[in-house]
């Protein structure tokens, strides 16, 4: 006698299949968006460090700092282009005081979009070199 076997999957292995994914699925989004948010933030700090390089250059040959990131050189800009990773998630801005003795900046860096729920918030570094983040935790 031959039985009449059936190949294939019950209902309900099935669901609990897709419920174990389901529950991996809820631990590990959170854990990828916060390490994508953290690249993006090691973007911006790189950014940031590379324009505070070029303001202490600009210094050097001017005795004042850059008053605009994008704005030519010869403007009294720094004339660089914020890359599209950095601009696409962080507005880069910087505020100049070349009135005082010696002269100042600030820049700063502000969360956009989906990085807004970045842990560390607003990046900030000023002409003395010191860092500061809105946020908690180790941002720098």
């Amino acid at each position: 006698m031959q039985r009449n076997r059936r190949y294939g999957f019950t209902l309900i292995e099935l669901m609990i299949t897709v419920a174990i994914i389901a529950i991996l699925a809820t631990i590990a989004l959170p854990s990828y968006q916060d390490y994508v948010r953290k690249g993006r933030r090691a973007d911006a700090q790189s950014f940031m460090q590379e324009v505070v390089a070029r303001q202490q250059h600009f210094l050097l040959d001017r005795r004042a700092y850059g008053t605009d990131i994008t704005t030519a050189t010869s403007a009294g800009g720094l004339g660089m282009t914020i890359p599209t990773n950095v601009s696409s998630y962080y507005g880069v801005v910087i505020a100049t005081d070349n009135t005082t003795a010696p002269p100042s900046f600030t820049l700063t860096a502000t969360p956009s979009g989906n990085q807004a729920y970045e842990k560390c918030g607003t990046l900030t570094v000023d002409h003395r070199g010191v860092k500061t983040a809105s946020g908690s935790g180790t941002c720098w």
